[in-house]
């Protein structure tokens, strides 16, 4: 138990989490640089507040709890700072974090249609208010119930529900062009 000081059980969290935990930092805060300094925080906290996960809830919610404060904390800190976008490149001569498509072998006419549509979706996903944006990338990207997201965001289910809600109509408002894109892939 990692709590305990067990170092091998803190490294399996470690391995388990950190992708994750990583992924879901770069989507709140827009940078792979901060998401991983970030990242690390997220882990040095589990360590000195080991004592503080009394297993009223999975790990997960608590972890994604960690994380979540931690970016908030990251953003009041730096809320007069400017941050790269999305559309910023990632590292010297490389592409966009939100150019990056895995190539299954479409055709380069649905890559570029693929390439177009991800960034209008980065694009309008960094648009919605931060409340909504969080319930959206914690359900949509790391597959969470909405009661442990309600955990992680200290809200009731149903204020969850309707933030998800809000965030997917906004979504299709703001991506209503791609729509005959998206009925030709289902």
């Amino acid at each position: 138990m990692f709590q305990t000081g067990d170092a091998a059980a803190f490294e399996a969290l470690f391995d388990k989490y950190k992708g994750p935990i990583y992924i879901f930092l770069v989507r709140q805060c827009g940078n792979k640089e901060v998401a991983s300094d970030l990242t690390q925080d997220v882990f040095t906290k589990l360590i000195k507040k080991a004592d503080t996960f009394k297993h009223q809830s999975k790990f997960s919610t608590w972890i994604y709890t960690v994380a979540r404060n931690t970016a908030m904390d990251h953003a009041r800190k730096s809320k007069h700072r400017k941050h790269a976008s999305l559309d910023a490149s990632t590292a010297d001569d490389g592409p966009a974090l939100i150019e990056k498509v895995s190539d299954d072998g479409p055709t380069p006419e649905r890559r570029s249609n693929a390439n177009e549509l991800q960034k209008a979706l980065a694009a309008a996903i960094e648009k919605l208010p931060a409340d909504q944006r969080e319930v959206f990338i914690l359900r949509e990207y790391h597959g969470m119930p909405f009661a442990e997201i309600s955990e992680v965001v200290e809200a009731k289910v149903g204020t969850v529900k309707s933030r998800m809600r809000y965030a997917l109509e906004s979504l299709r408002q703001e991506l209503h062009q791609y729509e005959d894109y998206a009925k030709e892939l289902s």
